[in-house]
């Protein structure tokens, strides 16, 4: 491979970098190419690409970057692969959690950035799992101010006839 074509990876990968807001880096040691496919096939139902990468080339993308990415290149050793996400910063590690059911320890998590906050090592892979997404909080939030209105409604409507008595009392002692 050529410089030219290496810096055209690196410029390629540090553009995916700039564009999804959510990647995870995994050790992609060990893989065959049909563990591989079966991965990619996870995370593509998932929503989310995977690629390999050599550890230089994922750094100098790093490099690029706006933001503090340093700490994450003390994980880059072996053989790397970044999932990306543009959308959900949980995506990604239910894929990886998906994926070892059956196939045990594989891939090994390294790191994630959600949202430019850096996560290391494996015990996060399950808080990451856990992590809801944009719209699963917007519909939370949507149905928690929606809770209060259909609890008045549906009081309102099982009882017409007491609303309308009580209406009615108000309206006389008022007179």
């Amino acid at each position: 491979m050529t410089r030219e074509e290496k810096g055209q990876i690196i410029d390629e990968l540090a553009e995916k970098f700039s564009q999804h807001n959510h990647f995870y880096i995994t050790d992609a040691s060990g893989f065959t190419v049909g563990q591989i496919n079966a991965f990619r096939r996870i995370c593509f139902n998932q929503g989310v690409e995977y690629r390999v990468y050599k550890n230089t080339m994922i750094r100098k993308a790093l490099e690029k970057q706006s933001g503090n990415f340093e700490p994450m290149f003390k994980v880059l050793h072996g053989f790397s692969g970044v999932i990306f996400s543009k959308e959900s910063g949980n995506a990604p590690a239910k894929a990886i959690k998906e994926y070892r059911k059956k196939n045990e320890g594989k891939p090994a998590f390294k790191a994630a950035s959600i949202q430019s906050d850096l996560y290391f090592g494996e015990e996060n892979l399950s808080v990451l799992s856990d992590l809801k997404s944009k719209n699963e909080l917007i519909g939370e939030v949507i149905a928690i101010l929606q809770s209060p209105a259909k609890n008045v409604l549906s009081a309102l409507l099982s009882s017409k006839q007491t609303v309308a008595g009580l209406v009615k009392t108000l309206e006389t002692r008022t007179k």
